[in-house]
């Protein structure tokens, strides 16, 4: 299994509105958190989440969580 690319080792804290996002899983995308199509080539794949109400949203920035996209902590063990 690949391994995703991530600079950023912290979660990006993002106010979200309604509609549907596609959460970067590769580390590639210039858009962090959300997916630009620079997977392509890869075992990647982005995590669609369907945002149903307002609301702040902590995407993990690592790419290592363990409930992938959401931020688990797990940045901090790196």
């Amino acid at each position: 299994m690949s391994v995703p690319e991530s600079e950023h080792k912290k979660p990006f804290l993002m106010d979200e509105v309604v509609g549907k996002r596609a959460w970067c899983a590769c580390g590639r995308s210039k858009k962090q958190p959300y997916c630009d199509g620079s997977h392509k080539g890869t075992d990647f794949r982005p995590i669609i989440v369907e945002i149903t109400e307002a609301k702040q949203v902590l995407w993990c920035g690592c790419k290592q969580s363990g409930k992938k996209p959401y931020c688990d902590g797990t940045h901090t063990k790196l």
